[in-house]
């Protein structure tokens, strides 16, 4: 007889994302080179927007804990229109209903997308916001399980974790066989360099990738 679980619940680790979909992680240094090839460059009001964003976002934080929604509301709103996300083609889509089939055919898993960027029914973008004291990477479980119910196996499908803190991007490709690896860690604890802006050109550069 068929189940279905919450995503929560069934994947909280890597080892179980990667046993109950059949991934692993891609041991080529070119596999996910989209976060670090052909960026775009900024205009010196992007980066003047993104300066403002994170002292924003640092101002708030400094009160302490910040809640999904007000990391969605600093950060990922803004993210996403300055990289054209919002625009045509795409469109958004807020906590997405998503069911995932697990390999052994009896088990449904069922949960929500924060936000979900589409492109003519391609998943572009995933986004798992976390509160600021949840770890980024102990996300990335979670976001892989959404990314593996993307529509079109033959097409890879890319995502990023944020607890705020932290911005971790993420690729999966299901075909011909299920592989996935993440960026380096983008952090707003930096102070020598807004890690805002290297987020804003990969979201840039997937945007490229995919249109």
């Amino acid at each position: 007889m068929s189940q279905t679980l919450a995503v929560t619940d069934v994947i909280t680790t890597l080892n179980q994302a990667e046993s109950r979909f059949n991934l692993r992680r891609s041991p080529d240094p070119d596999f996910f080179g989209e976060w670090l090839t052909d960026l775009p460059t900024l205009t010196i009001q992007e980066e003047a927007t993104l300066d403002r964003l994170k002292a924003t976002y640092d101002y708030q934080r400094a009160d302490g804990v910040l809640a999904e929604g007000v990391i969605n509301l600093l950060l990922i709103s803004p993210l996403l229109y300055l990289a054209g996300l919002c625009d045509p083609p795409f469109k958004i889509r807020a906590e997405v209903s998503v069911k995932i089939e697990l390999i052994d055919g009896d088990t449904m898993l069922q949960g929500r997308i924060d936000t979900l960027v589409l492109q003519q029914q391609l998943w572009v973008v995933v986004v798992e916001s976390k509160r600021t004291t949840f770890p980024c990477l102990d996300a990335v479980p979670q976001a892989l399980a959404y990314m593996m119910a993307a529509p079109y196996s033959d097409r890879p499908c890319f995502g990023l974790v944020t607890n705020g803190d932290q911005f971790i991007f993420l690729k999966v490709v299901q075909a011909p066989m299920p592989q996935y690896d993440w960026s380096d860690d983008f952090s707003l604890l930096s102070r020598r360099r807004n890690e805002l802006r290297g987020v804003l050109q990969i979201l840039k550069r997937l945007k490229a990738a995919i249109v």
